[in-house]
C-alpha cells in the first residue's frame, strides 16, 4: 500500500501530464476511491497547486497556473534537463547569470544522489564559437519589455545606441537614436539578443542588438504581424549575418578541388561540404559574403586548386592574384 506522500506525488504527476483527468479515470490509474481522489485533490489545494473541478458527464480535475509557487515535481530527466539548462544560462547574455548559479545551486542541493551523478557524468563548460566576440549582457526588464510588446502586437519606441556608444547620454557623444517599430521576434544567437521588427521609419525589416535598446513608454498601438522574410526568424538573422537576404545562406558559393586528403580538409572546413576524390583530392564547396573574401579564405589551405567555378570565383582569385603580387613587388595593382 503506498504512502500517502507518495500518492500525492504521483496524482501530482499525473495532473501534469495532460491538460483534463476524469476522476475516474484518476481513481483508476491510483487504484484508489473516488473519495479518496478528492481529499487528495483538496490537500493539493492546500499546498497552493490550483486544481479546478471539469464539469460533464464524468467529472474531473484540471491543473492550473495559480498566484503563488507551490512545490514543483519533475522526473529525473527534467532535473537533468534544468540543471543543464540553468548551467548554459550563465553565459546566455540575459543579465540572469547569478540568479541561474543560485538557482543551480538550488536544485543541485535536493537531488537524490542517483541525479547527482547523472549531471555530474555530463558536466560542461560553456564557451563562445571562434569569432563570436564576448557575450553582451541585456537586462531581464529589456528582454520582458521587448518579448511583451512581440507578444502583444504592440508599436515599440526606444532608444538605440550607436555601435560605439554606452548608451549614456551624458558619456557618449552620439545620443542614441528613436526608433518606432513593429516587433515580430527576439533571437537569442551565440551569447547576444536580437530584436527582428519592421521599422516604420525606413519601411523595411531591420535587426537591432537588445543590449543596445533602452524601451520607451510603452505605445498601446497595435499593428497586424508581418511574415519574417522566409518564414522563420532564425534563419533570417543568421542570413543577414551572412550577407544575405535570402535565408541562412551564403550569397556567394563555389567548388574547388583541392590538393589535399579529405582528413587534411574537414578540420578546417567549417560549414563547406568536402567530398573525398582519391587519396591526395578533395572536391569542396564553400561560400562566402563575396567572391574575393571566398577566394581569400580557401588560401588557408596551402594547396593546389584547380576546377574553379563558378567563373566570378575564378576571377576573385585572378584580381587576388594581382594584389598578392603588387604586394610582393612593392607596386600597387592596376587598377
Amino acid at each position: 500500500m503506498t504512502t500517502t506522500t507518495s500518492r500525492l506525488l504521483k496524482l501530482l504527476s499525473l495532473l501534469q501530464s495532460r491538460r483534463d483527468w476524469p476522476g475516474a479515470v484518476l481513481a483508476d490509474r491510483l487504484q484508489i476511491t473516488h473519495r479518496t481522489v478528492r481529499r487528495d485533490i483538496e490537500r493539493l489545494r492546500e499546498m497552493g497547486y490550483r486544481i479546478e473541478a471539469t464539469m460533464g458527464p464524468d467529472g474531473g480535475y484540471r491543473l492550473d497556473a495559480g498566484s503563488e509557487l507551490p512545490p514543483l515535481l519533475f522526473d529525473d530527466d527534467q532535473v537533468v534537463a534544468l540543471a543543464v539548462a540553468l548551467q548554459a544560462a550563465t553565459v546566455a547574455g540575459a543579465g540572469i547569470e547569478e540568479a541561474a548559479l543560485r538557482a543551480l545551486t538550488t536544485v543541485r542541493q535536493v537531488m537524490p544522489s542517483r541525479v547527482r551523478q547523472r549531471l555530474n557524468a555530463i558536466a560542461f563548460t560553456t564557451a563562445p564559437r571562434p569569432g563570436d566576440g564576448p557575450a553582451a549582457s541585456v537586462s531581464p526588464q529589456v528582454l520582458i519589455a521587448l518579448s511583451s510588446a512581440v507578444r502583444a502586437h504592440e508599436v515599440l519606441r526606444f532608444d538605440y545606441a550607436s555601435p560605439g556608444g554606452s548608451g549614456d547620454r551624458a558619456a557618449d557623444a552620439e545620443p542614441p537614436r528613436p526608433r518606432r517599430v513593429e516587433p515580430h521576434h527576439l533571437v537569442a544567437s551565440h551569447g547576444r539578443w536580437y530584436l527582428v521588427a519592421w521599422d516604420l521609419d525606413v519601411d523595411d525589416w531591420r535587426i537591432f542588438r537588445a543590449d543596445r535598446i533602452t524601451p520607451r513608454a510603452p505605445t498601446r498601438l497595435a499593428f497586424a504581424p508581418r511574415e519574417v522574410p522566409g518564414g522563420d526568424a532564425a534563419s533570417f538573422v543568421a542570413g543577414r549575418f551572412k550577407g544575405s537576404t535570402q535565408g541562412d545562406a551564403w550569397p556567394c558559393t563555389g567548388t574547388v578541388i583541392l590538393h589535399l586528403p579529405v582528413d587534411a580538409v574537414l578540420p578546417f572546413a567549417g560549414d563547406g561540404v568536402v567530398e573525398a576524390l582519391g587519396p591526395d583530392r578533395s572536391r569542396y564547396t564553400a561560400g562566402s559574403w563575396s567572391w574575393v573574401a571566398l577566394a581569400a579564405s580557401l588560401g588557408r589551405f596551402d594547396a593546389d586548386v584547380e576546377a574553379v567555378e563558378p567563373p566570378e570565383l575564378a576571377a576573385a582569385f585572378a584580381r587576388l592574384a594581382e594584389r598578392y603580387a603588387a604586394a610582393a613587388g612593392g607596386t600597387p595593382p592596376a587598377a
